[in-house]
């Protein structure tokens, strides 16, 4: 039998029965209790492969399947609890493509910035720079997914920019540190790589960077850039 089938049998078994001493019970006979009179004794007997009706398996090997199986079922019901894009009907593109980004900004493998232009519920035009993954943390996107509020540029965002009463904010976060004093226009360096990202449309984005306009109906404009974390292995 080889690893991967000798695996799967563990599996099995490990499926099959909550603890160690269930398994080491299913094996024990009526026999073997009658001879040996001691439930500890025909457990170990079985434990040690010389007792048993079925498979030998190591007290340690079962009991890191079952821990190895429990973290998979809890990482994939966290997982669909926490992607809120999951079973939506989306139909306008910016949604979409909101929920292709979803799990990868949840798990770090990319940063995405989101820039917004548009009227805010007072009709004034604001725009500004979001860090989707810090968002995704920090509020619940059920109600953008649902189509019950826009996602629109905060204050409290990377950038913010109130185009009727001229207010501009800026903010780092804890992805990226915001350099508004740049000659050329506005940068964004991530803190995990320390590359920059830069947003200006006439430029090159940066490394490991990409820039992606999204037609839309439900904004004037709408561009997503996405970093590409190049963690150390």
């Amino acid at each position: 039998m080889d690893q991967e089938e000798g695996w799967t049998t563990v599996d099995n078994i490990v499926t099959q029965f909550n603890t160690y001493e269930d398994f080491l019970d299913s094996q024990i006979t009526t026999l073997d209790l009658y001879y040996l009179e001691d439930e500890g004794l025909a457990r170990q007997l079985v434990e040690l492969g010389y007792r048993g009706t079925g498979e030998v398996v190591k007290r340690e090997d079962f009991e890191a399947r079952k821990a190895a199986i429990e973290i998979a079922r809890l990482a994939e019901r966290t997982q669909k609890k926490t992607l809120t894009s999951a079973g939506k009907d989306l139909h306008d593109n910016f949604l979409k493509a909101l929920a292709v980004r979803e799990e990868d900004n949840r798990n770090g493998i990319v940063s995405s910035v989101i820039f917004i232009r548009d009227r805010n519920s007072h009709g004034q035009e604001v725009s500004g720079y979001i860090d989707y993954a810090h968002r995704l943390k920090t509020e619940d996107f059920e109600v953008y997914f649902s189509g019950k509020k826009r996602l629109l540029p905060r204050p409290t965002d990377m950038s913010f920019y109130n185009w009727d009463s001229h207010v501009a904010v800026w903010n780092s976060t804890p992805n990226y540190q915001v350099i508004a004093d740049n000659p050329e226009g506005l940068l964004f360096k991530y803190k995990r790589d320390r590359k920059i990202l830069n947003v200006d449309p006439k430029a090159q984005p940066g490394d490991n960077s990409t820039r992606t306009p999204i037609q839309t109906e439900l904004y004037i404009q709408a561009v997503i850039f996405d970093h590409f974390s190049r963690r150390k292995t």
